[in-house]
């Protein structure tokens, strides 16, 4: 089985990271204070850094900047943008609140700007190394028509990943697939495969070397989080129930009201722009306000800025948004692309109504659909609505139901303080991506599954 990604280079990617960022600060140092005399005293720059690489560390990963292979190097540029963008935040605040007054922001400017140039030159450097070493995957698929039709049609929108379909297998029973297992690197198994039939997959990997994806379902999210018990001495798995305890409620409580207020503080002026614009650009209020699902399935009212015609849904009810959607304005369009429209939903936070982190509201119209496609979409409305979520962040808007529900239930399981600190830095990657405001497409591609055909290619 290959390894993703060496330790080895892994640990000189890290090193060569640090010693840019620390090449920066020095380099900033020498240019701004070359204009200065007399020079002033650069020890507090060289004595802040370790505070500057400990939270690059941590930024970076949270970014996904120490891997690189399987992705494109414009994702990877604006994550690096992103990154030195919140570094550049983080530092200046932390020199505020311990005093050093003396910490110039001009260094800081500099600083930033050159960490951004030396780490996209170093970055690609690596990147173009780890892509002429990576092989593409020869992937075998199993699982329903449907299922692998939406996974083939993903791989392609997604070439730098490098995996390669080279066969489907719809009838597990039938079809001879383990003879073909020897040229093979990756078996992808749908959501939709029995246990047993999953199980045997798996041992089959395990046994020849083979490397395996399993496409989760709601049964086997509850799996991932269990606790042993026993019966005598009977062993048996305890699911834990998808809620956040009392103190977990508290504390992202606390932080909802914190968070929500100072946005609103330092936003108001962007939001009274925003809603002069809405005015200029078409007839309507500047406010749109719709009922949607809370904890507990219990209805509330959102707001956001009006992004539709005011007339949207009078002769076609409640539909969900398209590409390409006639019924949004051109403003509306830029604001739905940078989430802009979201920004009034920080007072449902201060309300108590959402939460900064969490699933998306959505319509009851479109609950109880969704309730009676999946069961356990109800489990969703455990915790709060977010602004922002972890299907929003790993997914696109227009990624299945059920496929953000799988998200939604195993954030509910890691619901927690750090957890939603990590989602609202990834977030600010997110807005960047076109990819992920995308409406949901009205017909989905068509693929010739005959060519993966076992019985005729292998």
């Amino acid at each position: 089985m290959q390894r993703r990604f060496p330790m080895l280079r892994k640990l000189i990617l890290l090193i060569g990271d640090m010693g840019i960022l620390l090449l920066s600060t020095y380099l900033a140092v020498a240019i701004v204070f070359s204009y200065y005399t007399p020079k002033p005293d650069a020890t507090i720059y060289y004595t802040m850094s370790p505070v500057m690489i400990i939270t690059a560390g941590i930024l970076f990963n949270i970014n996904g900047l120490f891997t690189l292979s399987r992705k494109r190097y414009s994702e990877l540029l604006l994550s690096l943008a992103v990154t030195i963008f919140n570094l550049f935040i983080i530092m200046m605040a932390a020199s505020f609140f311990l005093r050093e007054f003396a910490y110039s922001r001009s260094v800081l400017v500099v600083t930033a700007v050159l960490q951004f140039l030396l780490l996209a030159l170093w970055k690609y450097m690596f990147w173009r190394i780890e892509r002429a070493r990576i092989n593409p995957r020869n992937a075998l698929l199993i699982g329903s028509e449907a299922e692998c039709v939406r996974l083939i049609t993903r791989l392609n929108a997604q070439p730098q990943l490098n995996y390669k379909v080279r066969y489907i297998c719809n009838n597990y029973e039938d079809d001879p697939w383990q003879k073909i297992a020897e040229t093979i690197d990756l078996i992808i198994v749908c959501s939709d495969m029995g246990l047993k039939d999953k199980a045997e997959i798996v041992h089959f990997c395990h046994k020849h070397g083979k490397q395996v994806f399993l496409i989760p379902d709601v049964y086997e999210l509850f799996c991932s989080s269990v606790e042993l018990d026993k019966i005598d001495d009977i062993p048996v798995f305890c699911p834990r129930y998808l809620k956040p305890n009392l103190e977990q409620r508290s504390l992202k409580r606390i932080m909802d009201i914190l968070v929500s207020a100072i946005a609103l503080s330092v936003l108001c002026p962007i939001m009274l722009l925003i809603a002069i614009a809405i005015k200029l650009d078409s007839r309507g209020p500047v406010f749109y306000s719709q009922i949607r699902t809370g904890r507990d399935e219990k209805p509330f009212k959102v707001y956001k800025f009006r992004s539709m015609r005011q007339d949207a849904e009078k002769w076609s009810g409640p539909v969900l948004a398209t590409e390409n959607d006639p019924r949004i304005t051109k403003l509306g369009k830029f604001f739905r692309t940078t989430r802009l429209d979201e920004l009034p939903q920080l007072f449902n936070v201060l309300m108590g109504d959402m939460s900064i982190v969490g699933p998306r509201p959505e319509r009851p119209f479109f609950v109880e659909q969704f309730k009676a496609e999946i069961p356990e979409y109800l489990y969703r409305h455990n915790v709060k609505p977010g602004i922002t979520g972890l299907a929003q962040v790993n997914g696109k808007y227009n990624t299945t139901p059920y496929d953000k529900l799988i998200y939604d239930l195993i954030y509910i399981q890691k619901c927690n303080i750090v957890t939603d600190l990590v989602i609202m830095l990834q977030t600010i990657r997110v807005l960047m991506i076109k990819s992920s405001t995308e409406g949901v497409r009205e017909k989905g591609e068509k693929v010739d599954l005959s060519r993966y055909e076992i019985n005729e290619i292998g």
